[in-house]
């Protein structure tokens, strides 16, 4: 496998890179029987292999055989020992469960990408190959492991088209560099923000008002709604936080929470603004919820989300908003005292798009038309969830509420759903959140871009969280899927305060009507924040011409 190389360096690097995409693909896919005895890693007309039992007798026992022997002399101890618990490493996923992802769109789209890379021995797209390797290896009493999927690949030979591994790298690459350049590009500017604001000698908005990190003075109760729309025949429940005693109007803030994510990931958030006098409403999208996420698994449903779901979540806020308005008058929820006709709205990933359609908003099905036909070449994983919208061609339903006075998209999908003239229809102040190592809707093309689309006459806020990921805000609740902390990020307690903290300021700013909250939305306040772990910054324009183009492999 390496010695068609001329240095140990790039054999190194070349039997890394097959090995990885290998573990990825096992992580995501299926399986079946018969079994591969050899694997192959091409490169041009230059090929070399590796028998499987050779892995295996290495992986079970530490034994090295004479195939093996050949690629050992390039690696360390270390890298030999973390190549045996690749092999073994399990995955707990059950055959259900893999399969009902496998065979919903994103499962297929996932498996046509790395097809072109995991190839069968006739150099064929192994996307049959893999799909049944995954599932049957998952039903293999050691479980889905890497060893088993060989074990379980349908043909004599397992091909690891090199070329296609490393075009994919270079398209990650491309991205990693242009993430960063965007990066600077922000933090640059945030420092010019604080360098103004400092040179003005005004005295710190955190000795005049009320410290927005911390729980306000305000008790608050809990209590769940259910609610029935007839219209769509839809209930779902509905988490309802109301500050106790507070006099005259309740400002109100709406969560929507994220795909396969449920009313507890931004309880933390709910808490924080019902303490300082918000009335705040948390639905649970029945469609893209974990309850969803797991109907998945069990086989009870065939997609993650159904498409009709890009309408009923915007729905799901408009017809909580009326029945809070019906509850409110009727004297059974703060009587008369809920403000529901100047509402805030947060939300995050597949909320953060409902958040941003509440508030203007629309879907670009010219866009989606234009683009969706690329996602074989994407590792923009939103694009397999925005482009299921296609199916939605042709009915129009008004998901823009006016109700809505702000708005804030936490990791928002934005790119190819909304677009530029999407995020221009929006005529309300927003903020958009964005981490940089967000692998699930990558910063620069999914916030970065849609931020700088946005209309220059309203109040806009990009706040970027310096290696945050996609799930760096969220609350862990006994309904998610444990995640490792290398895939969460770095301080997600320190992200949380953040959000509490920026969300509070931006609410009593536009909500609330209490302008001298307005300084704390500022990037020297940001900076006062910010903190070493997770380092924050916050801008309030961006010029598109200054921005990297979006790569290859990123659209």
């Amino acid at each position: 496998m390496l010695r068609c190389f001329q240095t140990a360096a790039k054999g190194k690097a070349i039997f890394l890179t097959a090995l990885s995409l290998m573990a990825g693909g096992v992580a995501l896919m299926p399986q079946r029987a018969s079994s591969a005895e050899r694997v192959y890693v091409s490169f041009s007309i230059i090929e070399r292999s590796i028998s499987v039992s050779a892995l295996e007798a290495y992986a079970r026992e530490g034994i090295v055989d004479e195939d093996l022997a050949v690629y050992t002399q390039y690696f360390s101890p270390e890298q030999l020992a973390q190549l045996r618990q690749i092999l073994l490493t399990r995955i707990d996923a059950t055959p259900v469960a893999i399969a009902q992802f496998l065979y919903s769109p994103q499962g297929q789209v996932l498996l046509d990408r790395l097809g072109q890379v995991i190839q069968t021995e006739a150099r064929q797209s192994g996307f049959y190959a893999l799909r049944a390797a995954l599932i049957l290896a998952a039903a293999q009493p050691e479980g889905l492991t890497l060893l088993n999927i060989l074990h379980q690949y349908p043909t004599n030979g397992l091909r690891v088209n090199l070329q296609a591994a490393l075009n994919i790298a270079q398209q990650l690459q491309s991205l990693i560099a242009q993430t960063r350049q965007a990066s600077a590009q922000i933090i640059a500017q945030a420092s010019v923000g604080e360098q103004q604001a400092t040179s003005l000698n005004a005295p710190s908005p955190f000795d005049l008002l009320p410290d927005v990190r911390r729980i306000g003075p305000n008790q608050w109760s809990k209590q769940t709604l259910t609610l029935t729309d007839p219209r769509r025949n839809r209930t779902y429940p509905v988490d309802l936080y109301l500050p106790i005693g507070q006099s005259g109007m309740i400002p109100v803030v709406a969560i929507s929470h994220g795909l396969g994510s449920d009313r507890l990931a931004y309880e933390y958030l709910a808490q924080h603004l019902a303490s300082h006098g918000f009335a705040v409403a948390v639905p649970e999208h029945l469609g893209s919820s974990a309850a969803q996420r797991e109907a998945l698994i069990r086989g009870l449903a065939d997609e993650v989300a159904e498409p009709a779901e890009f309408i009923n979540r915007p729905l799901d806020i408009q017809f909580l908003l009326d029945e809070l308005t019906r509850l409110s008058a009727a004297g059974i929820a703060s009587p008369g005292q809920l403000n529901l006709e100047q509402v805030g709205v947060l939300g995050q990933s597949f909320g953060g798009y409902t958040a941003l359609t509440l508030g203007g908003a629309s879907i670009n099905f010219e866009r989606l038309l234009a683009d969706c036909r690329l996602t074989r070449q994407t590792w923009n994983v939103s694009l397999t969830l925005q482009c299921r919208a296609l199916e939605l061609l042709g009915t129009q339903v008004e998901t823009r509420d006016p109700r809505v006075k702000a708005a804030i998209a936490i990791n928002p999908i934005a790119s190819r759903i909304l677009g530029e003239r999407g995020m221009q229809q929006i005529e309300i102040p927003v903020a958009i959140v964005t981490g940089s190592a967000d692998t699930v809707a990558p910063m620069l093309p999914e916030q970065v871009f849609p931020f700088a689309w946005l209309n220059e006459n309203i109040d806009k806020y990009l706040v970027l969280l310096e290696g945050g990921t996609h799930f760096s805000t969220l609350q862990e609740g006994p309904n998610d899927i444990p995640l490792p902390p290398a895939v969460i990020g770095p301080d997600p307690v320190l992200a949380r305060r953040y959000m509490e903290a920026l969300s509070l300021a931006f609410f009593k700013t536009y909500i609330a009507n209490q302008p001298a909250y307005r300084p704390l939305l500022g990037a020297a306040m940001a900076r006062s924040l910010s903190q070493d772990t997770l380092p924050l910054y916050l801008i309030e324009s961006l010029d598109l011409t200054k921005l990297p183009p979006i790569p290859e492999g990123a659209l």
